[in-house]
């Protein structure tokens, strides 16, 4: 905390839930669904953001850029993905000098 800045006071719930106030929510970007880490360090809980990467948009892009290689290439049929399979698997199984 900064000079400036006044505590806060909040109350645990029978549930043992907390409600972090408004003004440090605003300040951090915490809003609904938002992940903390949460500490115990001798007499304090300390949270901290969570920051979560956003997997629906990697999965999207993924997505898309199967989509690409299908347009560009056709899709693989099941013989060629076991093909492709049984190939890695070989070299796995090779000595190190081999690779």
């Amino acid at each position: 905390m900064t000079q400036n800045e006044k505590a806060d006071v909040t109350v645990v719930s029978e549930k043992g839930q907390v409600v972090i106030p408004q003004t440090i929510r605003k300040k951090l970007g915490i809003g609904p669904k938002t992940k903390l880490l949460v500490y115990g360090y001798q007499d304090a809980v300390i949270m901290k953001k969570l920051e979560v990467p956003d997997i629906t948009k990697e999965l999207e892009a993924m997505y898309k850029r199967i989509d690409k290689r299908i347009a560009k290439h056709g899709e693989l049929t099941n013989k060629e993905i076991n093909e492709v399979i049984s190939d890695y698997r070989r070299k796995k199984r090779l000595p190190c000098e081999g690779r």
